[in-house]
């Protein structure tokens, strides 16, 4: 790590996962259960994908991101509103003996969350390359945080989802619209 030093790195891993804690808190609240291994495979796969998009960030360079910079916050906002609507509507329209709740550990809800909490770190990977740092660090470093800050986010969701129920659901699903719409003003502004 030659231009930046641990605790920045430290800093901008946090940054980068408090979107993923934000998203496995709403997420966790739309579900009846949160078991371990659904909790192991969402901390992995957000974490694999910080630390993958930083990496794939750090190899392509400043070309492709001058593509992706320009529309990044819109597809980030466009994925978490997808997902946080479909919260809503399924909690809203489900049937209260036969509640079905979105499973956001798995499938393409899963895909879709781990691709939109990662993109901002696409952007990061191409400061490091720029900046001279260990990538391989950083990059384990940025999906360890990720990875914890999810499994503690899931937990936290979980003991509000048992307390609110339905109305969480639909909490949660604003709270990921919100953190999209967070992306996308803070991109335009």
């Amino acid at each position: 790590m030659n231009n930046i030093d641990l605790l920045s790195i430290l800093i901008i891993a946090v940054g980068l996962a408090v979107d993923c804690f934000a998203v496995s808190v709403s997420g966790s609240i739309s579900m009846k259960k949160v078991a371990r291994l659904p909790m192991l495979r969402m901390a992995l796969a957000f974490g694999l994908f910080q630390a993958g998009m930083t990496a794939l960030g750090w190899l392509v360079g400043q070309t492709v991101v001058d593509y992706i910079a320009s529309v990044d916050h819109w597809i980030a906002f466009g994925l978490l509103a997808l997902v946080g609507a479909k919260m809503i509507w399924e909690s809203i329209h489900a049937d209260s003996d036969n509640a079905k709740t979105v499973d956001v550990t798995k499938g393409l809800a899963l895909l879709v969350l781990s691709i939109a909490t990662s993109i901002d770190a696409l952007a990061v990977g191409v400061s490091f390359a720029v900046l001279d740092v260990n990538i391989a660090f950083a990059c384990a470093l940025i999906g360890t945080a990720a990875l914890t800050l999810t499994i503690i986010g899931l937990i936290l969701g979980k003991r509000l989802g048992t307390d609110f129920g339905k109305r969480a659901e639909i909490v949660g699903g604003i709270v990921l619209i919100g953190i999209g719409t967070r992306i996308l003003i803070s991109h335009l502004f």
